[in-house]
């Protein structure tokens, strides 16, 4: 991979509710704690920023966007602001006007809330995409439960199946399915855009607790891309993480003690 080839599109928009005693952006912890594991230095965004090829970069926020951009200010960081937290794909499309700017032809999209993937990881998922037009992080867990499955056809991806659909399939099919989903792609920059039309007109509306009481929503998931490319003949392939460690996401105390562990083993 050429140095300057790669656009990087970082989620960071969600508070993380399930931080408790935490009231920030959750992307703003420390890897490395001082007395408490809220505090302490090099903030989980930071060092994902670090860790990304290097090329223009947007930062998607929400919560606390004013912290975010405190901690980011002089890295030429775009922001994209989502006004609404409605999904991975709902955070794609509050960053369109960054991928319509950008001059790169590839761009990675990355949550903000995993710290752990190697640099290495991005560049070979960019340097796939000479193969494939999308690019599936994916990795093998030694519990699959809650976590999306890769369905491929060969080396290509025909579909990402949601924990909630996948655990009632026939058990056959269930021990087939061995591949989970990080939630982080590489995608060829013209397919993103030739497809965000149809993903902002195809959304799913799920029950959401909001303020203590359930609603319907309607929310958007990068994940319907690949099926819309296997259903048109545009590949989209795959490739596995080092381990579920490298792109465990930092969602409660006890996963980021544990991130805060494994950044010491591994970058330090």
């Amino acid at each position: 991979m050429e140095k300057n080839d790669i656009a990087s599109i970082i989620l960071a928009a969600g508070r993380g509710s399930r931080m408790k005693g935490f009231e920030g952006n959750k992307t703003l912890l420390p890897l490395v704690p001082e007395g408490s594991p809220y505090q302490g230095r090099v903030p989980i965004l930071s060092h994902i920023l670090r860790s990304l090829p290097p090329g223009q970069k947007a930062v998607v926020v929400h919560h606390d966007q004013e912290a975010v951009r405190r901690e980011t200010a002089g890295l030429n960081i775009t922001y994209a602001y989502q006004p609404v937290l409605n999904g991975t794909g709902g955070a794609l499309l509050a960053a369109l006007d960054f991928l319509r700017q950008i001059t790169h032809e590839n761009v990675i999209l990355t949550m903000g809330d995993v710290p752990l993937v190697l640099p290495e990881t991005y560049v070979r998922m960019a340097d796939q995409l000479k193969e494939d037009s999308m690019v599936v992080l994916g990795f093998e867990p030694a519990d699959r439960k809650q976590y999306g499955v890769l369905e491929t056809r060969g080396r290509q991806v025909s579909r990402i199946i949601e924990w909630k659909y996948w655990k009632d399939l026939a058990t056959e099919i269930r021990d087939s399915l061995r591949v989970c989903n990080s939630g982080i792609y590489a995608a060829k920059r013209e397919i993103l855009l030739h497809y965000l039309d149809r993903l902002a007109s195809s959304p799913h509306l799920v029950q959401k607790e909001i303020d203590g009481r359930w609603n319907e929503v309607a929310e958007f998931f990068i994940t319907d891309l690949v099926e819309y490319m296997y259903k048109d003949g545009v590949p989209a392939g795959y490739m596995l993480a080092e381990d579920e460690y490298e792109v465990m996401g930092v969602d409660d105390l006890s996963a980021l003690e544990t991130a805060q562990r494994i950044y010491r083993e591994r970058f330090l």
